[in-house]
């Protein structure tokens, strides 16, 4: 049987929701109606901790406070918006939320700048109206119709991607818990336990915003980029672990040390600072997320490509060039960035040689 790249989160640690079962029922926790598990043991989930003398693994490292700030508004009947810069983990915090609560991360509705109404609320079997004209047979349930019948969790990609006639689709769907079939004179009411959990994008500011109708259904959770630098690496430490065991990738000795390298060259280039010198921010995001496709690229290069079990500097090179330079400006930004900093600091004047051959 074929392995699965990534498992859905519900099957992936089914084990933890029994054993957080087992801990809610041990403690008396009161789950909301429709929740597999309370609120207290949605949180321990995601952000990891012990079950009793069980311990949880963090699946999630953000601020705990804002999972606990989500979890608490999907106890009522408000949707959630998870929005921030990219690489924050939305998607993530968003499937693990799904999984955790309904059990169920599957109803999915992706957002693109060319997505219909239709395939947001419903859409018709033509064939079958055509041979039994319309009725419920030929409805096409899309997921968050499915969610609403069966009170569960839909899961909005991208929301200001989405133009804003069809966001403005949702309004009465959020407001009023129903979607009206007019074709049909009725409308799907929605069961208890469903609502919607939306990410965007602060990078997408301008494309297709929120109107006032719309932004006011949902409470927003602001995620951001790691504040510190040890927290930082813990992160990319912790998820590159995780690919190399999946991947059958040999650890390589100076891992920590390169982790280290990249994570300092995205804070400094976010930040636009390198100790007490100004530089120029170049227009990409650098997220952790970006950090760990850097490493785990050197990493795959250094294990077949030739690194006497380590990292080496050009590795870390090419992908650093791939995640930095975004726009045409951005290779010299980078460019001004080495010759400014990394040429002058000892630890780091091979990476220097190395991006000379690329930028």
């Amino acid at each position: 049987m074929n392995e699965l790249i990534k498992p859905l989160a519900e099957d992936r640690f089914q084990d933890e929701i029994e054993i957080l079962k087992a801990w809610d029922a041990e403690n008396g926790h009161a789950r909301p109606y429709a929740w597999q598990l309370s609120p207290q043991a949605v949180v321990l989930f995601i952000t990891g901790g012990m079950a009793g003398d069980t311990p949880i693994s963090a699946k999630y490292f953000g601020a705990d406070r804002a999972v606990q700030v989500a979890v608490a508004t999907l106890t009522t009947d408000r949707a959630l918006l998870l929005y921030g810069p990219p690489g924050t983990g939305k998607s993530t915090l968003s499937e693990l939320l799904a999984a955790a609560i309904c059990g169920n991360s599957q109803l999915i509705v992706q957002g693109t700048a060319g997505i219909s109404e239709e395939k947001v609320l419903y859409e018709w079997d033509y064939a079958y109206r055509l041979s039994k004209g319309t009725d419920t047979g030929a409805l096409v349930k899309t997921p968050i119709f499915r969610a609403m019948e069966a009170g569960m969790l839909a899961r909005v990609e991208e929301l200001t991607r989405i133009p804003s006639d069809v966001q403005d689709a949702l309004i009465t769907i959020l407001s009023e818990k129903m979607m009206p079939i007019p074709e049909l004179n009725t409308a799907v009411m929605a069961s208890r336990g469903f609502s919607i959990i939306a990410t965007a994008n602060d990078k997408d500011k301008g494309v297709n915003d929120l109107s006032k109708a719309l932004s006011r259904r949902f409470n927003t959770v602001r995620l951001e980029l790691p504040d510190d630098e040890q927290t930082e690496i813990n992160i990319v430490e912790h998820q590159v672990g995780k690919l190399c065991k999946a991947e059958d990738l040999p650890l390589p000795i100076n891992l920590t040390e390169e982790i280290q390298r990249v994570v300092r060259i995205f804070r400094e280039l976010r930040e636009g600072q390198s100790g007490s010198e100004k530089i120029e921010k170049p227009s990409a995001t650098l997220s952790p997320a970006e950090a760990i496709s850097v490493i785990s690229q050197a990493i795959s290069m250094s294990a077949y490509f030739g690194g006497d079990d380590a990292i080496q500097a050009d590795h870390i090179a090419s992908g650093l060039e791939g995640v930095v330079v975004r726009e045409a400006e951005d290779r010299l930004v980078f460019r001004n960035y080495a010759d400014r900093i990394l040429k002058n600091r000892a630890a780091d004047r091979d990476l220097d040689e190395a991006l000379r051959q690329i930028l």
